[in-house]
C-alpha cells in the first residue's frame, strides 16, 4: 500500500476535506497533510484527523513532510485561489526531486526513472533545453579529467543516436572528417553527440538513442540502459552521462551538473520544472552568458535565480569560443555554426585573431539544411577551407559539399570559457570528487 501525503487548503470546509481524505485512504495510507493556506472555512488545523504540516512557505512545508514521512506520492486536494498552476509546478518539483509522484484531480507527474545502476561512478550533465551547451561542457570536462589521469567513458543519448548502443573508441582512434563522411554515407547520423564527444575529447564514448521527452525529463523510449551496461563493462574510473535536450539519462547518477542557457531567461530556473532540475543539481553552468546572446540583465537574473534557490552550490557563467582541430592559418574560411546570427561576427573575429585565418563567409543555419546549402552555394569560390562545428548538418551537408568541391573541412570545438572570474575547472573537479565520494558510499547492489 502506497504512503500518501495530501495537500489541503482552508477554502474547503473541513468535513469535506475529511471526506476526501477518507476516500483517498481507500487507495493508500494517508500519513500526513500539508496545509497550503486559505482561511475562509477553517479555524485551526486540528480537525483533520492526521498530522498537518504548515511552514513559512508551502514548498517548505511539503519538503518537511517528504523528509519526515517518506511518502510514495503527494496528492493535491487543493484548488484555486490558494494554489495556482505555477504553485503546483513548484510543489511537483519538490515532490519529484524527493522521488515521490505528484498528482491531482486531472494530472499526474512522476519522477524521471533513473533505475539503471552502474558499478562505475556516474556524473550526469543535464540541461534545460537543446543547444544550451551540454555536449561542449561534457567534452571539456572529459578532456580535463583525462589530462588529470582519470579513465573516462562518456554515455551519450541523442535524437539521432544508433539503433544499438555503439562503442566509439575515441581514446584509440582519431576519427577524421573522411571517416565521418563515410559513416554519413552509410546512413549514420555522424554529427550525433556521441561522435562529437569522441572527436573533441578523444575518450571512449557509447552512443545511444532516445525519442520523446517529458516535462520532468523522462524519455519515452531509449536504449540507454543497454548502453550503460556496455559503458560499465569497460571498467573506467568515471562515466559521464550526457543528457539530450532537457531529457535526463535514465541511469542513476551519483552527482549532476546542470547547464542552463542564459538566453532562456530566469523562467527556466523558476518556472515549470526548472526548480526540479535545479534541485537535482550539484553545480550549475550558465552558458552563453554574454551579449548579444543574452543581455547583462538577463544573465544577472538567471544567476540571481539560481543563487536564491540554491545558495549552496557553485554557479559558473561561461561563453563559448571556436577552436579548430587542425591549423587554419592563412586560409579563406567559410564558417558554419549553430550560434545565433548576432553572435557570429564576434566568433568570426575570434577565429581570425586567434588562428590566423580570414573568415570570408559564414552560415548560422547549421541546423537548417536548405538554408545551409544556399549559404554555401552563395559563397562558392570565395573560400578554400570549410570550418564547422560537429553538429546537425555538419557532415551530410558541409563536409559533403566540401568533398564535392575539393575543399577540405576542418571541425571545430566549442570551448567553454568562464567569465566574471568564475572557475569552471574547480567546479568540475569538485563535482567529480563528489561523484566519487557518493559512489563509494552507495549501498551494495
Amino acid at each position: 500500500m502506497s504512503r500518501i501525503v495530501a495537500v489541503i487548503d482552508g477554502e474547503h470546509y473541513p468535513p469535506v476535506v475529511r471526506f476526501a481524505l477518507d476516500e483517498l485512504g481507500r487507495c493508500g495510507e494517508v500519513v500526513a497533510a500539508v496545509f497550503a493556506g486559505g482561511a475562509e472555512k477553517v479555524d485551526g488545523l486540528g480537525s483533520y484527523g492526521l498530522p498537518v504540516i504548515a511552514a513559512a512557505s508551502v514548498p517548505d512545508a511539503l519538503a518537511e513532510a517528504l523528509a519526515t514521512y517518506a511518502p510514495d506520492e503527494v496528492v493535491d486536494l487543493s484548488d484555486e485561489p490558494v494554489l495556482c498552476a505555477a504553485d503546483r509546478f513548484r510543489l511537483a518539483s519538490v515532490a519529484l526531486a524527493a522521488g515521490a509522484t505528484y498528482r491531482g484531480a486531472d494530472f499526474t507527474f512522476t519522477p524521471p526513472v533513473c533505475d539503471t545502476l552502474t558499478d562505475t561512478p556516474a556524473l550526469a550533465i543535464i540541461g534545460t533545453g537543446k543547444r544550451v551547451g551540454k555536449t561542449s561542457v561534457s567534452a571539456y570536462a572529459a578532456r580535463r579529467l583525462t589530462m588529470a589521469g582519470r579513465d573516462i567513458v562518456v554515455l551519450a543519448m541523442g535524437r539521432g543516436g544508433p539503433a544499438e548502443p555503439e562503442l566509439i573508441r575515441g581514446d584509440q582512434v582519431a576519427l577524421t572528417t573522411a571517416d565521418l563522411i563515410a559513416l554519413s554515407a552509410a546512413g549514420v547520423h555522424a554529427s550525433s553527440d556521441c561522435y562529437e564527444d569522441a572527436v573533441m575529447s578523444r575518450v571512449a564514448t557509447v552512443g545511444c538513442r532516445r525519442c520523446g521527452g517529458g516535462l520532468a525529463g523522462e524519455t519515452f523510449y531509449s536504449n540507454v540502459a543497454a548502453g550503460a551496461a556496455l559503458a560499465d563493462s569497460l571498467g573506467r574510473d568515471l562515466m559521464i552521462l550526457e543528457g539530450s535536450g532537457s531529457a535526463i539519462p535514465p541511469v542513476r547518477a551519483d552527482a549532476r551538473l546542470l547547464v542552463i542557457g542564459a538566453a532562456q531567461g530566469p523562467g527556466y530556473v523558476t518556472d515549470y520544472f526548472g526548480p526540479l532540475r535545479l534541485a537535482l543539481a550539484d553545480v550549475v553552468v550558465v552558458a552563453g552568458a554574454e551579449e548579444p546572446v543574452a543581455s547583462k540583465d538577463t544573465v544577472a537574473a538567471v544567476m540571481d535565480a539560481v543563487r536564491a534557490a540554491r545558495p549552496d552550490i557553485s554557479c559558473v557563467p561561461v561563453v563559448f569560443r571556436p577552436k579548430p582541430l587542425q591549423p587554419v592559418a592563412g586560409s579563406r574560411v567559410f564558417f558554419a555554426t549553430t550560434a545565433s546570427p548576432a553572435l557570429v561576427p564576434l566568433l568570426a573575429e575570434y577565429l581570425e585573431s586567434e588562428y590566423g585565418c580570414t573568415v570570408v563567409a559564414w552560415s548560422a543555419s547549421l541546423s537548417d539544411r536548405a538554408r545551409l546549402r544556399a549559404d554555401i552555394a552563395t559563397a562558392a569560390g570565395t573560400f578554400d577551407l570549410l570550418v564547422t562545428e560537429l553538429k546537425a548538418a555538419a557532415i551530410d551537408v558541409v563536409a559533403a559539399a566540401g568533398e564535392a568541391a575539393g575543399v577540405p573541412t576542418v571541425l571545430c570545438d566549442n570551448v567553454p570559457v568562464p567569465v566574471e572570474g568564475a572557475d569552471l575547472e574547480a567546479a568540475i573537479d569538485d563535482v567529480t570528487a563528489l561523484t566519487a565520494s557518493r559512489a563509494a558510499g552507495r549501498d551494495p547492489r
